[in-house]
């Protein structure tokens, strides 16, 4: 009978002789050398094998002591993830679900969680891709009020999933990561961590910190001359005042982003007169990513029918699976002279044309000289409307500096206005918003001019610091929510290996880095991502690196990373004897420590078998 796993330690002479802590190792003589091989005859062949003798009767003494577990036994590891919208969700969702032994805390510097969709109220902010595929994939809402939904019912949605799922145990909301500290000796990350509620400072120390803040919650505002004396009200689109009343006002407008061209149609029949500067033109699509009849103003409800049928599981799940594979399938859109993008391009015109019937002398300043898909696409209903009415002026030229009544543009018109809200975007050089040291080096100068990854997770010198969503991580034809899960799952093959093998450390090589960095910088230059257009991909930057982007489909990175290169990794041990393999224990498994559960959980009715994931399933036969 195996012994129990609480008295294991206490209990070594009931071990079988070869698990016994010996303490005399062998001294070189006492080795035996071994003799020549003889033959001996194999009855079965009729042939002459050589082998070598039995080793000496009291060969009992290993070359380093054991370790006292069983090889399944969870090894402890601690986790930080740094942000709680949907990669920190998520993580703290699949995490705890996939690795045995984990103690994670999720640190957010808001009062809760959501990300950009806790933080962005500006008027008329919703999704601009149906919210049936922004939803998480193994939890899904079938009742979505609208088509493309609007952001407090995202926020909604993703609030009631991390309750669902108990991720709120895992987090410490008003809690602001300033800090990131690796101790190579202990194989440490300390965080330095200001609690926003009362201005206390902790300084825990984490095996693995996980980076999952988002590319778009870095909000800036522009740094034209003169802006600091500006004595209007002056908000960033990102940090909008709920208190503020645009009704009778002359606002101005700047960016034409995602965010810009949201705001304009939900201010501009509010306002006395609006001013729109634009930098760069821009495509407006149909509906989501071009595809379909033109997208109706707002609001656009499901029909109740329709809502209903989904109470149907087989019938919301074929719902969710036609309309997310259109995302997957517009991959082809992507290649520069590809019919499909020449055809996006007709489109859009005839489109935007369209919209601009009331002004159609606009249509000319508003295609751009790139192709469809250089920057992300946005639908836009309302927003080309807008741009015709009487109360709206669209301005091209740039902003030369502000004054402390309004904006000066570079023909030295100047434009007096009550407000401005500056659209212009988050920060897009993927940098962390906060030191992150290792081996004297902070990532955020290892990540200029640009960032560099391995396959998006991680940074050579940058030992256990790993990223969702980071640098080169996302294909852009899928859905988020899918690539989040993903990137997740594989972090969580990462960490079990790390809990369960001993391992202290692990870094991806700087070869294997390189190596990935050329293939994605050989991939983009086919794409329009690499055209003449300003975009977070390229860093705000026409012409720079494509880090924003997966370097293939949303279909391929999946592929990619199903099973991880472990020999792309560099691990060390916490084993003092050096030896890889110490995490085998001490021979046993815990079921036969306990003597009780399923040590056949393979042996399954033969109709229940599936030979493609036979075997495979890594949490069979654990001790649970």
């Amino acid at each position: 009978m195996a012994p129990s796993l609480e008295s294991i330690d206490s209990t070594a002479a009931s071990l079988p002789v070869s698990l016994k802590k010996e303490k005399s190792p062998v001294a070189v003589s006492e080795t035996v050398e071994p003799t020549s091989a003889v033959k001996v005859n194999d009855d079965r062949k009729g042939e002459s094998l050589s082998v070598r003798p039995s080793q000496p009767r009291d060969y009992h003494s290993g070359i380093f002591e054991l370790e006292d577990h069983p090889i399944d036994a969870p090894g402890r590891i601690r986790v930080a993830v740094v942000g709680a919208g949907l990669a920190g969700i998520n993580a703290g969702i699949l995490l705890p679900a996939k690795v045995p032994g984990l103690d994670l805390t999720i640190y957010d510097k808001n009062a809760d969680v959501g990300g950009v969709w806790f933080e962005n109220v500006y008027p008329g902010v919703r999704c601009d891709i149906p919210a049936n595929v922004y939803q998480s994939t193994f939890s899904p809402k079938t009742q979505w009020t609208e088509e493309y939904a609007q952001g407090a019912e995202i926020l909604e949605y993703w609030k009631s999933v991390a309750r669902k799922y108990n991720v709120y145990k895992y987090l410490k909301l008003r809690h602001k990561v300033a800090k990131a500290q690796w101790d190579n000796d202990s194989g440490k990350w300390t965080l330095r961590v200001e609690n926003l509620e009362n201005g206390e400072i902790e300084t825990p120390e984490f095996d693995v910190v996980i980076t999952a803040n988002g590319r778009f919650n870095d909000w800036k505002l522009p740094d034209y001359p003169g802006i600091e004396e500006y004595k209007g009200h002056l908000r960033h689109s990102s940090a909008w005042d709920p208190k503020f009343d645009p009704k009778g006002k002359t606002v101005a407008v700047i960016g034409n982003g995602a965010s810009g061209i949201q705001v304009v149609p939900n201010l501009q029949p509010l306002v006395k007169h609006l001013d729109h500067y634009a930098r760069s033109p821009t495509w407006i699509a149909g509906s989501f990513g071009g595809e379909g009849p033109g997208r109706r103003l707002e609001p656009n409800y499901y029909a109740r029918e329709l809502l209903e049928s989904f109470k149907d599981p087989e019938i919301y799940h074929e719902f969710r699976k036609e309309l997310e594979s259109k995302f997957y399938r517009r991959f082809g859109t992507l290649f520069k002279g590809s019919e499909k993008n020449k055809q996006l391009r007709e489109e859009f015109i005839q489109l935007m044309a369209k919209r601009l019937e009331k002004k159609p002398q606009l249509l000319e300043h508003i295609v751009p000289d790139f192709s469809p898909n250089c920057r992300r696409l946005t639908p836009g209903p309302g927003y080309l409307e807008a741009l015709t009415e009487d109360n709206v002026t669209f301005i091209r030229t740039p902003i030369s500096h502000f004054t402390a009544s309004g904006i000066v543009t570079t023909d030295g018109v100047e434009r007096t206005v009550d407000a401005v809200i500056c659209s212009t975007g988050a920060n897009v050089d993927m940098r962390p918003p906060f030191p992150i040291t290792a081996n004297g080096k902070d990532l955020r100068d290892a990540w200029s001019p640009d960032p560099l990854t391995y396959l998006g997770f991680a940074t050579p010198h940058f030992p256990n610091l790993l990223h969702v969503h980071g640098p080169n991580s996302a294909g852009h034809s899928g859905t988020v929510p899918n690539q989040v899960e993903t990137q997740v799952t594989y972090i969580a093959k990462l960490l079990r290996k790390v809990s369960s093998q001993g391992i202290k450390t692990f870094v991806p090589s700087q070869t294997a880095t390189d190596d990935f960095i050329a293939y994605a910088d050989s991939f983009f230059p086919k794409t329009v991502f690499s055209e003449n257009c300003s975009s977070w991909a390229n860093g705000g930057r026409p012409g720079g690196r494509i880090h924003g982007h997966w370097p293939g489909s949303a279909s391929h990175v999946n592929v990619a990373r199903r099973d991880p290169r472990w020999e792309d990794w560099e691990w060390t041990y916490k084993t003092q004897t050096g030896n890889r393999f110490a995490w085998l224990g001490n021979g046993w498994t815990a079921k036969e420590v306990k003597g009780e559960g399923d040590l056949t959980p393979y042996l399954r009715k033969p109709d229940d078998i599936d030979l493609r994931s036979y075997h495979e399933i890594w949490y069979e036969g654990l001790n649970d």
